[in-house]
Formats: structure tokens, C-alpha cells, sequence
């Protein structure tokens, strides 16, 4: 037990080692491609609803105002950053495609991890999680095709589609397991979280491995265009939930929430919806980054405890 929880803690660490290994020795990684991408993001999504409940929806009730701020944040925020660092970075258009459709994805389910080792609000995380990724469902696909169309050929109703099948019915099946096969569930959820950092981790080297040319000549601008993205997010979640909240703990898990995006979902939409698979890479990088980036502040934030703290705020942390 304690060596899974070590290695599903690390999983920045093996994501930053893969994605270096990737770029040395592509073709370790470059066969995990199409289908096994599709599936390997189905299996994290299935792993994220075996651990909701009817109960974790329900929490929007609990703080409405914290859950709106939080989603709002992540489809208006990441968006428009998205779409500004495209153009001052100038990236070729099949990047800034893939930089734009990643910034619009939902938040994803690392950011539940860094939320509890960061000692936020988990609870809080786990809800907005499961709302953005149901308002992905519709929300992805359109802003994706309004801020990329005039550069790229998307077809919303692919994205759509894409988004159901990758998104939707793991999850949903997953809260269903949940919720109709609790001791099938308890067993599963030990081995769940490693299985779902195997699953990235190979996605996210994959992507690396299959664009390595890409990455290795648009360089720099590309790597600061997706840290500027994720940078963004946090420094502009904490300070604007700080000014709306006033509660660290709360403004903390915001935080984390709106800057870590669901790369996966990215790559994988990226992948399947856009002629140039070179799309795919600003989510990979995105990984990387947010994983990276999360991490150290889930280790600055957890020795940093607010000296007052509601009850309200760390309900569930």
C-alpha cells in the first residue's frame, strides 16, 4: 500500500522522467498511439468517477458561490489566456490550435491529488472537478471552435462526440460502479490511481516522443507560450478567489483547480479531431508543466497553514 501511494504521489516525477526519456529515445514510447491513447484516458476517466458519488455533486449546494468562481475561472480565464499567448508567442497554427483546445479543457483529476497534498479543500476539488468536466461536454468543443476556427479547420461536432465518449460515459459509468457495486469499487479504487499515472504517463511521453522534431525546432516559444498558460492560471485563480473569498484554504484550492488543466482529454481530442497531430503536443507539455508546477506548490502551500482557517473552508480537506 505504501508503494502505491508513493507512486501515485510521484507521478509529476515519472511524467517529467518519461518525457525526457521520449525525447531521447522516442520509439520507446511512439507505439502507445491512437487507440491506446483513447482508451488510456477512458481508464483515467473511469478511475475519477469510481471516486464521485451522487453525494460529490450535491456539494455544489454546500458552496455554490466557491464552485461558480472555481468553473467560471476555468472556462473563461484559461480560455482567453490560451488564445492571447497563441498570438503573442506567435506559434504555428496547428500549436496555438492545440495551446487553445487545452486551455478550454476542464480541470483535471491530478489536481484533486495536489489538492490533498497541499492540504486545500479536496472536497472543493473533487466538485469542481466533476462540474467542469460535465460542462466540458459542451463547453470544450465551443470555445474551441470560436477561437481557433479563424486559424484552424475544427469540426465542433467531432470535438463533441469525442468528448462524450473519452469524458461522459466513463465517468458516468464509473459513479454507477460507484454507486451499485460499492465492494467491486473499494478494491478497485487501491490499484485505480497507479493504473491511471501509468496511463498518462504513457500518453503524455507518447505525444512527446511522436512530436519530438516539432518540439526540438519550435523550442522555447512553445515551452513559455504553456508555462505562461499554466503560471496564468494559478497566480490569477488564487488572487481573484483571495479577493472574492477571503479564505486562504479555499483560494488555494481554486487555485490548483483552474491551473491544472485535463491535458489528457487535450491530447486526445487534439489527436482525433485535428489534421496535423502536431496539435497534440502543447497538452503533452501542458503535463508536464501543470503536474510540475502543482507540485511545488502543494509542497510550499502543505508547510504553510493558514493561522485562521473556517470550518467552512477546509471541509473535506
Amino acid at each position: 500500500m505504501r508503494g502505491l501511494t508513493f507512486f501515485t504521489n510521484a507521478f509529476p516525477l515519472w511524467v517529467l522522467v518519461a518525457s525526457v526519456v521520449a525525447l531521447i529515445e522516442p520509439q520507446i514510447f511512439t507505439w502507445f498511439s491512437g487507440l491506446y491513447i483513447t482508451l488510456g484516458l477512458g481508464v483515467i476517466m473511469l478511475g475519477m468517477g469510481l471516486t464521485l458519488s451522487i453525494g460529490d455533486f450535491k456539494n455544489i449546494l454546500r458552496y455554490p458561490a466557491w464552485v461558480a468562481l472555481g468553473v467560471g475561472l476555468q472556462f473563461i480565464l484559461m480560455p482567453i489566456c490560451g488564445w492571447s499567448l497563441s498570438h503573442l508567442f506567435e506559434l504555428p497554427a496547428f500549436l496555438a490550435a492545440g495551446l487553445i483546445l487545452v486551455a478550454c479543457c476542464p480541470g483535471g483529476t491530478a489536481s484533486n491529488v495536489i489538492c490533498f497534498l497541499a492540504g486545500a479543500n479536496v472536497a472543493l476539488s473533487v466538485t469542481m472537478t466533476a462540474i467542469s468536466t460535465l460542462f466540458a461536454v459542451m463547453l470544450t468543443p465551443i470555445l474551441t471552435t470560436v477561437l481557433v476556427g479563424e486559424r484552424v479547420e475544427v469540426s465542433a461536432w467531432g470535438l463533441f462526440v469525442n468528448t462524450v465518449q473519452v469524458v461522459l460515459v466513463p465517468v458516468f459509468l464509473g459513479v454507477l460502479l460507484n454507486r451499485y457495486a460499492p465492494r467491486f469499487t473499494e478494491r478497485v479504487q487501491i490499484i485505480a490511481p497507479a493504473i491511471a499515472v501509468i496511463a498518462i504517463v504513457f500518453i503524455v511521453a507518447s505525444i512527446i516522443g511522436s512530436g519530438r522534431e516539432m518540439i526540438l525546432t519550435s523550442g522555447m516559444n512553445l515551452i513559455l507560450a504553456v508555462f505562461c498558460l499554466h503560471s496564468l492560471g494559478f497566480l490569477v485563480a488564487y488572487v481573484s478567489a483571495w479577493a472574492f473569498t477571503q479564505e486562504r484554504i479555499v483560494s488555494r484550492t481554486i487555485s490548483i483547480e483552474v491551473g491544472m488543466q485535463n491535458s489528457g482529454l487535450g491530447a486526445v481530442l487534439a489527436r482525433n479531431n485535428f489534421a496535423d497531430p502536431a496539435a497534440a503536443i502543447p497538452s503533452a507539455i501542458s503535463s508536464v508543466f501543470h503536474c510540475v508546477m502543482g507540485s511545488v506548490l502543494a509542497g510550499i502551500w502543505r508547510t504553510r497553514v493558514p493561522q485562521r482557517i473556517s470550518p467552512e473552508s477546509v471541509s473535506g480537506g
